[in-house]
């Protein structure tokens, strides 16, 4: 069995750092770049796609709403043609910067709102899958398992990737837990270990559908990320399961 491992890095903003990029990076397959409207600056974007190609990970966008006072966490209504041209702006952004490091991006995933408000609403969803379409076809989309983003990028023709939290708390439906509710964020290494296995081996119930997960994220801003990430692939090699991008 498969599974690659993903994390949001990139995150931290002029002299506010958020998190230890350099501490997680050696565990993960692929890393979600923040493009500069949520987090992230020319600067901190140019700095971890360095680190990612240093440390062989896959790199992919992770564009936001333009919220960075509320870090892209902050639900946004803007038009269909307005929230493709922003997805499209921001892996533009991004896609320089690999460019001139000799890398390629992988994958586009939505931060944030943006990919809670595009896992339900089906007209967003179709907004972000066409801002990847037209940037290249060859691009992964990712998105909660089972969700609206997900068939979104299948109707258009992307490859896509089914993600689980293996550090949230998920809602009967399967949807992720708000983080404004006590225990939506798991802390516990030892707990998330155990989620990120049971997640790679029986995927998840999404409404009515049980869907295998392809990619596990561990969010960079947990405080204990790179512990996570250690744990995490510790427990799944002790469990024959391999940790790739490919």
């Amino acid at each position: 069995m498969k599974i690659d491992l993903n994390c949001d890095l990139g995150e931290s903003f002029g002299r506010y750092k958020l998190g230890d990029d350099a501490a997680i990076m050696p565990f993960i397959t692929s890393a979600n770049i923040a493009c500069g409207f949520h987090a992230g600056d020319a600067n901190v974007m140019q700095a971890t796609v360095r680190l990612a190609r240093q440390h062989g990970v896959s790199i992919g966008a992770h564009p936001g709403w333009p919220d960075l006072q509320g870090f892209g966490r902050r639900e946004m209504k803007l038009s269909p043609e307005e929230t493709e041209a922003l997805v499209l702006y921001q892996i533009g952004a991004l896609s320089v910067f690999a460019r001139t490091e000799g890398l390629k991006l992988r994958h586009v995933k939505p931060h944030g709102a943006l990919y809670n408000q595009a896992a339900k609403d089906l007209s967003l969803a179709e907004a972000i899958a066409r801002a990847v379409k037209r940037f290249s076809g060859d691009l992964i989309l990712v998105g909660l398992a089972g969700s609206s983003l997900v068939d979104a990028g299948l109707e258009v023709g992307l490859r896509v990737a089914n993600e689980g939290f293996p550090d949230r708390a998920y809602n009967p439906d399967g949807s992720l837990m708000s983080r404004s509710l006590p225990g939506a964020v798991i802390e516990s290494p030892e707990e998330v270990a155990r989620n990120a296995i049971r997640l790679a081996k029986d995927g998840i119930q999404f409404g009515d559908k049980q869907v295998r997960v392809d990619t596990l994220c561990l969010h960079g801003d947990n405080i204990h990320a790179a512990e996570n990430a250690r744990r995490l692939r510790e427990a799944m090699e002790k469990e024959g399961i391999e940790i790739t991008s490919s």
